[in-house]
Parts: C-alpha cells; structure tokens; sequence
C-alpha cells in the first residue's frame, strides 16, 4: 500500500507527525494508500521553503519561466495514462472521464499560462456594482 509524501523544498518527505490518515477509493470503499496527516509544523516549512524558492524564481526571465511550464505540460502528457488511473482511483471517476478531460485540461492550463505570461498586459473590466475585474 503506497504512501504519499508531502513535496518540500524540492523533496519528497513523510509528515513530521509520522502520522498518515487511510486514502480511500470512493467507488469501492477500499484502502489503497495513505495520505499524510501534516500538522502545521509542515505547513510552515513549506511556506518556508516557498518564500526561500522565490526569489531565484522571480529572477528568471519570461522565457524560461515559460519553458519550465511547457515542460511540466510535457510531462503530464507523457504520463496520461498513469495520471488518469490515479485520477480515477482516488475520486471515484470513471477512468475515461479522467482521460479525456481532466488530464489533459491539466496539461493544456500549464501550456496556457505558459503562453500567458510572455504575453502580460493588464485589463480591467468594470462589473457595476459586484467589484472590478482586472487581470
């Protein structure tokens, strides 16, 4: 039975606490893994981590920001199969429904945004009286 690993300052690490909860398949009931049962003691190494990583990601230039989100998009593609099994698995969707949809809309987000941000303008768009919508 698999465990899953919090993702901290590039690595993958069990929670602090040692303590896991059951991960659940909804279609079946059964256990097929565990999740960790991070207190806030993981939470705030990583936001830690976070705030220590932007710094070098800020500084990188458009481009290669770009290219890095092109990358995960590729990845996430090269895996499909794989991600959609676990997709499927971990919320009770159909597999096929996962396949079709929601991985690739995953890969196609990182493609957009990695569109977006060599494209950055700014627009704002009055919504009467609910607020201003500006990107």
């Amino acid at each position: 039975m698999p465990d899953i690993l919090n993702y901290i300052d590039g690595v993958l690490v069990p929670p602090v606490s040692g303590h896991y909860l059951d991960n659940h398949a909804p279609a079946t009931g059964q256990v097929y893994g565990r999740i960790p049962d991070s207190d806030s003691e993981a939470v705030e190494r990583a936001v830690q981590a976070a705030k220590a990583a932007f710094p070098a990601w800020s500084d990188l230039d458009l481009n290669t920001r770009a290219q890095i989100l092109v990358r995960i998009a590729d990845l996430i593609e090269d895996r499909a199969e794989m991600l959609a099994q676990a997709e499927s698995r971990d919320n009770g969707k159909p597999v096929e429904l996962a396949r079709t949809v929601d991985i690739p809309r995953g890969s196609a987000n990182f493609r957009y945004f990695a569109r977006a941000i060599t494209q950055i303008q700014g627009e704002s768009y009055d919504m009467d009286s609910q607020g201003l919508s500006y990107t």
